[in-house]
């Protein structure tokens, strides 16, 4: 009976540390070293730069865009694209991505370099033609009345008292006729 409890205390042991290890087998690129434009118009182009040491010096590495509508890397088109690049001598990276002319909601890139195992990744969102270019504020637009609620309430006070004193002479004009 001793025997079977010291061999499951040491295989829940065992499973408790070799967990995190797997879990963590695989580098990550921290996303600080991922550089770029994250919000790109449908059909515009955005660069994706990872910083030196992001990869081992002149790996190749394997980019994956995936998405709604087709995204191009290079001369591939599809809705889920996978090419290979070749990092620089210090582990930078370069990515030119286009997306489509439709393309709507996110795209994710993952960049995984084949012999380091790092793995890199970044979410490209498509915004609205008019949004991209700076001149929104990115506050929705003010489509109300510019006239103040004072105004409004003064306004209304005025039709009231003016009903008020149609009513009230109205009333008086008939108790004139009545006793004429």
């Amino acid at each position: 009976m001793a025997k079977k409890i010291f061999a499951g205390l040491v295989l829940a042991v065992l499973a408790f540390f070799s967990v995190p290890a797997a879990a963590n087998a695989a580098g990550y690129v921290p996303s600080t070293n991922i550089s770029g434009d994250n919000t790109v118009v449908a059909g515009g182009t955005t660069i994706i730069n990872f910083a030196p040491g992001s990869f081992a010096g002149s790996e190749n590495v394997s980019i994956t865009i995936t998405g709604a509508g087709s995204a191009t890397i290079g001369a591939f088109k599809a809705e889920t694209v996978t090419v290979t690049k070749q990092a620089a001598a210090d582990g930078s990276l370069s990515i030119s991505v286009k997306l489509p002319a439709g393309a709507t909601g996110t795209y994710s890139l993952t960049a995984t370099g084949v012999t380091s195992g790092n793995v890199g990744t970044y979410t490209i969102t498509v915004v609205p033609a008019d949004s991209a270019n700076g001149s929104g504020s990115g506050a929705l637009p003010d489509t109300g009345s510019s006239v103040s609620m004072l105004a409004v309430w003064a306004g209304a006070g005025a039709l009231l008292l003016g009903a008020a004193l149609i009513a009230v002479m109205t009333v008086v004009r008939r108790q004139r006729l009545a006793q004429d």
